[in-house]
């Protein structure tokens, strides 16, 4: 799943995700707030749930910080299921501390989004 406000960074992350092979199925959230509703309406479906959330900082209402808050919130099968890697442009180091920090974060990747990330998430999953 890519969260993330911004379409052409989610079409670039698409298009390296499908040309890698690295997922057969992506969903795209354009805001944290939709990303949070589409995994409570999924979560006794768990082959709807991603394995995977890259996970923008920096959006407008339900941003980074708020959605981990709330996916805390969420039930355990959806913790465990999916992992989430933050995908930000973002440089401030106070952010990213806080970011990588968190419980549920297994990677911070710079934007873009390249084919080493990729693999470098692949032996975390």
């Amino acid at each position: 799943m890519l969260v993330d406000d911004n379409d052409t960074d989610n079409f670039i992350s698409k298009r390296i995700i499908e040309l890698t092979g690295f997922a057969s199925q992506i969903e795209i959230k354009n805001s944290g707030k939709s990303a949070l509703n589409y995994l409570g309406e999924h979560q006794n479906d768990e082959a709807k749930l991603p394995n995977l959330i890259f996970l923008d900082i920096n959006m407008p209402i339900v941003d980074g910080f708020i959605f981990l808050y709330e996916f805390k919130q969420l039930s355990d099968v959806i913790k465990k299921k999916c992992k989430v890697a933050v995908l930000s442009s973002s440089d401030n180091k106070r952010d990213i501390d806080k970011i990588v920090d968190n419980e549920f974060v297994i990677k911070f990747v710079t934007k873009p989004l390249t084919e080493e990330a990729l693999n470098d998430l692949k032996q975390l999953l």
